[in-house]
C-alpha cells in the first residue's frame, strides 16, 4: 500500500530547501507526496537576497481545503512540516493536522522544529521557539530537532549522551512519542564524527558517521523527510535511522565532491532508493 505524505513547507526555484529538498527523495522511495508551499522564493535566504512571495496563511489553508474537497485527506499517512515563518502558518499547519487526523486517526504529524544550530545560535524570529514549544510540539507525534534545538525545546543544554537522552525524555513529556535528534555532538565521540539518535517510547538507537566539512542548506529537510517516510513505512527505529543516515551521508559526500553550494539532490538520487547501509546502528536504551 502506498504511503502518502502531505508536506507543508517552503519552496525555492533554485536550489534545494524545504519542499524543494524533501519531495524528490520521498518520491524516489515510492512515497506519494502532496506538497503545499508556504513560500515561493527564487532561492533560499542564506544568499542574503531573494525574490518571490511569502504565502498568506489563508492561501495555504485554501490549498489544503481543496485537497479535503477531493475527499483525499483520509489517504494521508503523515503531515510533514519544516521551517515555520510565523504564527499564522503555524496555526494553519495545526489545523491541517487536525483535519487529517479526523479523516485518518492513524496519521501522524512529523515536525522539524527549525530554530537554529550550535554554531549560528537561534536564527528565527523570537516568537517561533515559543510557538514550537508551546503549541506545535505538543501536537506532534514525531519531531526531528538537532541537539541545539532539542535543548531549546526542553530548556536544557544537552551535551553528553546521557544528557541528550534526558532531554529527549523531557521532550516526550511535551507530546511527541518519537524523536530523531540530528547533529549530536557529544564530547566523548571520536574526532571527526557526528551522530544521530532515534528514540521511541523507552527505546533508543544511535548511529555515527564521519563529520563532513560542509554546511549544506536543506540537508535537515532531507533528513526529516527520509526518516519520516521510513518510520511510517517500517515502524522500526534502527531501520529508519540506518537508512536515513546512509542516504544523507552519501548525498552530502556527493555535494562535497561537486564543489557546489547547493545539495546535489538529483545527482545522488540512487542513495535514497537503495541506501548502502554502511553504518552500524547501536542500541543505547
Amino acid at each position: 500500500m502506498t504511503t502518502t505524505i502531505l508536506s507543508i513547507q517552503s519552496h525555492v526555484a533554485y536550489g534545494h530547501v524545504g519542499n524543494s529538498a524533501s519531495v524528490f527523495p520521498m518520491q524516489r522511495l515510492g512515497v506519494e507526496v502532496w506538497p503545499v508551499h508556504t513560500v515561493n522564493f527564487s532561492n533560499h535566504t542564506g544568499y542574503g537576497a531573494w525574490r518571490g512571495p511569502l504565502m498568506d496563511p489563508a492561501d495555504v489553508a485554501d490549498v489544503i481545503t481543496g485537497i479535503g474537497e477531493r475527499d483525499a485527506l483520509g489517504e494521508v499517512d503523515a503531515v510533514l512540516s519544516g521551517y515555520q515563518g510565523g504564527e499564522g502558518i503555524g496555526a494553519t499547519i495545526l489545523e491541517a493536522v487536525a483535519e487529517v487526523k479526523a479523516a485518518n486517526p492513524e496519521a501522524i504529524y512529523a515536525c522539524d522544529p527549525v530554530m537554529g544550530n550550535e554554531k549560528s545560535g537561534c536564527f528565527v524570529h523570537e516568537s517561533i521557539p515559543v510557538l514550537l514549544r508551546e503549541k506545535v510540539a505538543p501536537k506532534a507525534d514525531l519531531i526531528t530537532p538537532n541537539q541545539f534545538e532539542l535543548g531549546y525545546l526542553t530548556d536544557t543544554q544537552p551535551h553528553t549522551l546521557e544528557e541528550t537522552l534526558a532531554s529527549v525524555d523531557r521532550a516526550r513529556e511535551i507530546g511527541p512519542s518519537t524523536i530523531l535528534v540530528t547533529s549530536v555532538l557529544r564530547p566523548d565521540r571520536p574526532e571527526g564524527t557526528i551522530e544521530m539518535l532515534a528514540c521511541h517510547d523507552d527505546e533508543a538507537w544511535i548511529v555515527q558517521t564521519p563529520h563532513l566539512p560542509l554546511k549544506a542548506n536543506g540537508s535537515g529537510d532531507v533528513t526529516a523527510a527520509l526518516f519520516t517516510s521510513h518510520w511510517v513505512r517500517t515502524r522500526s527505529l534502527p531501520e529508519a535511522l540506518g537508512r536515513t543516515a546512509s542516504s544523507v551521508f552519501d548525498l552530502l559526500s556527493t555535494t562535497l565532491d561537486s564543489g557546489r553550494r547547493e545539495l546535489q539532490l538529483v545527482q545522488a538520487q540512487e542513495v535514497y532508493a537503495d541506501p548502502r547501509m554502511q553504518f552500524e546502528v547501536t542500541r543505547v536504551r
